[in-house]
């Protein structure tokens, strides 16, 4: 069992941080910056960074270790391959060797006259057109991804495909119609009130969309409207196969924005943080814009539209972590630590960022609070199903023959989705199982999609809704490939914080590279991970790995034999 902490607990890195003046909120900024004025490793120049900032060498090595883009070796030319779960299924994970023989540099390391560094990813949203990298922060995608590294061809990133199913889009309408962000907001900051915020909310039913479920307005009461609460919109985008927080901070930065304002004014916070992963460079650049230019348009600063009420919103960069998207390790990284969960309780609605009331909401999430406002949470109810509400956004990968974002009904059968909207696999293939919501989400057979897609529904069946991506597995790709590339993802991205899933993941990772069928060594290790991992990230492992057999069925129940 998970152990229970006490609310007095003593952390060390928050107390020196607190005696300094809190400069970790800085660090990972100076880290980065550092980070990229050489290709030396973090020994070298992690320490005196700490230093600048009052901080001992260990608070500067910790951070610069464990983010993946500031301990991994960098040339004067970075690039990012993405070594995701949809691109992966794209080319059976071939075009990685692809790009290491093209640029004559193996991944994970830099050349020898230091110019060219190759850095694994784990997805940059682009999903839909994989695979893909970054070449800096020019995108390249597709089956000719070597060669366009390789300067054999110009770089080729297409626009993400978006699509409506709803009618009525909760989330699109901006990106798809035009329909101007901003609206909401000056109204019910000077004649409204948090109360009315609070009540359409929790009349919505709305739930959290980054993968937990759970209620927004029963998190939004739980800060008690605290003086010095904090609301983090979360943009740490990380389940392979979802590109819908990408989308939405690209093309309608601005409602976002307006979410993350309206539900600072329910919680009574006067803070808010929008945090970026690193490997969405056109999102935090969007953002940054505009935020600037609600400054200017008066939605926010000291007196909002000339009211008593004051708000702030700050842009943080994240630095790589699949794990540091859970909102404990999340509000560890904002304060310049590792991004490692934390034990609950107590949970960051009661001491969150520098122990302050801390609310995380995903960017979807945000993003749907100014419809619900504005049309009232009743009719934001009367969609979805009763017991799961509203739209979701759902994205497909490069497989499908119709791969992009669509807005759809929570419900709505999996299979219309994967057959009607996707137009099944590319070329005709048939589909050999389809993973749900990431790669610790789960997966279902090609004859099991005939569930509706909400929470409920796919826990029964051994998946999870997730950020709600769908990445198509063909024939192409072999079953004990896929299996592996799951242990791949967990044993890289687990943050180590408690040696379960720590030691756990690596175990599960060398059984099934030595071709270990299922028994007694893959039962063990299941109930290891799932019954003492510290978060979820662990615990979701063992269902993912099992709804993986089952998908594949006799075929990757002998293989190892």
């Amino acid at each position: 069992m998970v152990p229970v902490v006490p609310a007095d607990r003593f952390d060390a890195f928050r107390a020196l941080a607190d005696r300094r003046g809190r400069p970790g909120g800085r660090l990972i900024e100076s880290l980065a910056e550092a980070r990229a004025g050489t290709a030396d490793g973090p020994e070298v120049w992690a320490p005196a960074v700490a230093g600048q900032v009052g901080l001992p060498a260990a608070a500067g090595l910790g951070p610069a270790t464990y983010y993946a883009d500031l301990a991994a070796p960098h040339g004067r030319r970075h690039i990012r391959v993405c070594a995701a779960t949809a691109c992966f299924a794209a080319q059976a994970g071939r075009h990685l060797d692809e790009v290491e023989h093209a640029l004559d540099v193996s991944a994970g390391s830099t050349t020898l006259d230091g110019e060219t560094s190759v850095q694994p990813v784990r997805c940059l949203g682009y999903c839909y057109a994989g695979p893909a990298a970054l070449d800096g922060d020019v995108p390249c995608t597709g089956p000719t991804l070597a060669r366009q590294l390789a300067g054999q061809e110009p770089p080729s990133a297409p626009d993400i495909p978006v699509a409506d199913d709803t009618g009525d889009p909760v989330l699109l309408g901006g990106v798809l119609f035009g329909a101007p962000a901003w609206q909401v907001w000056p109204g019910t900051v000077l004649a409204g009130g948090p109360e009315e915020v609070l009540g359409q909310v929790a009349a919505s039913g709305l739930r959290g969309r980054g993968g937990a479920g759970f209620r927004v307005a029963a998190k939004w009461e739980a800060t008690s409207r605290a003086a010095d609460a904090v609301v983090v919109a979360n943009g740490d985008e990380g389940d392979p196969g979802s590109y819908a927080d990408r989308l939405l901070m690209e093309a309608d930065p601005g409602r976002v924005l307006e979410g993350l304002a309206l539900a600072c004014f329910a919680c009574g916070a006067r803070r808010g943080i929008v945090l970026v992963r690193s490997e969405y460079p056109a999102a935090l650049a969007r953002i940054r814009e505009a935020v600037r230019q609600a400054y200017a348009d008066g939605h926010l600063g000291p007196s909002v539209h000339g009211t008593a009420t004051s708000l702030d919103i700050r842009i943080v960069e994240g630095a790589g972590s699949y794990v540091a998207g859970e909102e404990t390790a999340l509000i560890a990284g904002l304060e310049g630590g590792r991004g490692c969960a934390r034990p609950r309780p107590p949970y960051p609605t009661e001491r969150g960022l520098w122990d302050a009331p801390t609310v995380v909401n995903n960017v979807e999430t945000l993003a749907a609070v100014p419809w619900i406002v504005r049309h009232g949470g009743e009719a934001y109810a009367r969609r979805g199903t009763p017991a799961e509400t509203g739209t979701k956004l759902v994205c497909l990968s490069e497989r499908f023959a119709r791969p992009g974002c669509y807005e759809v009904e929570l419900g709505t059968p999996v299979r219309r989705i994967v057959t009607e909207l996707g137009g099944g696999l590319k070329d005709g293939a048939e589909p050999a199982a389809l993973q749900v919501g990431g790669p610790l989400g789960g997966f279902l057979a090609a004859d099991a999609l005939d569930v509706p897609l909400s929470e409920a529904a796919l826990s029964a069946r051994g998946a999870a809704l997730g950020h709600a991506g769908l990445v198509a597995f063909d024939e192409r790709v072999a079953p004990e490939e896929v299996l592996r590339h799951v242990w791949e993802f967990a044993a890289a991205e687990s943050c180590g914080a408690c040696s379960p899933c720590r030691v756990g993941s690596r175990r599960g990772l060398d059984l099934s590279s030595a071709g270990t069928p299922p028994g007694q060594d893959w039962e063990r290790l299941s109930r290891v991970l799932a019954e003492a991992s510290l978060c979820a990230f662990g615990r979701r492992i063992p269902p993912a790995v099992r709804s993986l057999a089952r998908a594949y069925g006799d075929r990757l129940a002998g293989w190892g034999e």
